[in-house]
């Protein structure tokens, strides 16, 4: 599974973090009350459709465009005909954009309704060049994370446009994502709409946020996949921070110093962070047993979070896309935080 996917944005610490699916929030607790030991919170939201929304009007490419890659090259696109995007936050600006019927594939981190039947062309996480080049696409639209390298390579070989773009990592790459998508598909008016669309909805999110009468909430990104063994705590470049603090509260690994983007979780590391509430991914949470098993973790049931079983879950596959659909994540970590639209 993915992680903040990347690129979806997923940590790739030493690769242990995988990529991202879906996208559904559910919430496994709420603020106030403590759900009694060995019960599973007491309140829970309805799951959002997995689906992206597209504009309303089709756009028509003006190419051939030559624009500016991530990875310092230029790239020039004269056909969007066949369009893969390699990760599940490109394929979703692509789709929102209008021009999903021009999408052949997906990478596994793409499962909402409009991708979820395209073929897949990654083994694991890794891009597989066969399986790209067999679909005959006009632009691959690509991570600076997306590797091999090796196979990305060899795509560009075969005279297959490749454009990188940055991962996102806060609020602010919102739109330098659309317009570096739209700029490569020759839909730059597409653009323009779906930037205002998506920055005024989330404008309309951040006006919902309680203003602050006392102590913000604070909350604790944890990175979790028990099958492999993995408890990673976020630090100021897991991604998460950005919308913590949109929705009013502190992410504790960052003000408490940690630099990366995640760090193995310790119990002092905890201990020191007192979090409040514990944000995971769904498929996170789910990997350890739910929040039965979260506590479990050494360090989690002594912080506050872990004594009244507060957690906030998100979808693996939107948590930290940075796209169309953030809006809809920070309106989800609103609800949970304060209750809203919860019953809470």
């Amino acid at each position: 599974m993915p992680t903040p996917a990347a690129s979806s944005r997923v940590p790739r610490v030493s690769r242990l973090a995988l990529a991202v699916a879906a996208l559904a929030v559910a919430v496994t607790g709420c603020g106030g009350t403590a759900a009694p030991a060995g019960s599973s919170p007491a309140h829970s939201a309805s799951a959002l459709p997995d689906r992206v929304e597209p504009l309303a009007a089709v756009p028509r490419p003006a190419l051939p465009v030559t624009v500016p890659s991530a990875d310092g090259t230029r790239v020039t696109v004269a056909s969007a005909e066949r369009i893969i995007p390699l990760s599940g936050s490109l394929n979703e600006i692509v789709q929102t954009l209008g021009l999903g019927e021009r999408v052949v594939a997906r990478d596994i981190t793409a499962t909402f309704e409009q991708a979820a039947s395209l073929p897949v062309v990654t083994r694991g996480h890794d891009v597989s060049a066969e399986s790209v080049l067999s679909l005959r696409p006009t632009l691959v639209l690509a991570e600076t994370t997306t590797g091999p390298g090796e196979a990305v390579q060899q795509i560009r070989d075969a005279g297959i446009p490749v454009l990188f773009v940055t991962p996102a990592k806060s609020l602010d790459d919102v739109p330098k994502r659309i317009d570096a998508v739209a700029s490569a598909l020759g839909v730059t008016d597409a653009g323009a709409q779906l930037r205002q669309r998506t920055a005024e909805r989330i404008a309309a999110v951040r006006e919902d946020v309680p203003a602050a009468s006392g102590k913000k909430p604070r909350v604790a990104f944890l990175y979790l996949r028990g099958t492999a063994s993995v408890y990673l705590l976020g630090g100021s470049d897991s991604g998460a921070a950005s919308l913590l603090e949109a929705a009013g509260a502190v992410d504790t690994g960052k003000e408490s110093g940690l630099g990366k983007d995640f760090t193995p979780i310790t119990s002092e590391a905890l201990a020191a962070a007192a979090p409040d509430a514990i944000l995971v991914m769904t498929k996170g949470l789910e990997s350890v047993g739910g929040v039965d098993g979260l506590v479990k973790i050494p360090g989690v049931a002594q912080t506050p979070a872990g004594m009244d079983r507060r957690v906030l879950t998100v979808d693996d596959g939107v948590l930290l896309n940075y796209g169309p659909r953030t809006d809809q994540v920070l309106s989800s970590l609103v609800a949970q935080l304060y209750g809203k639209g919860n019953g809470a």
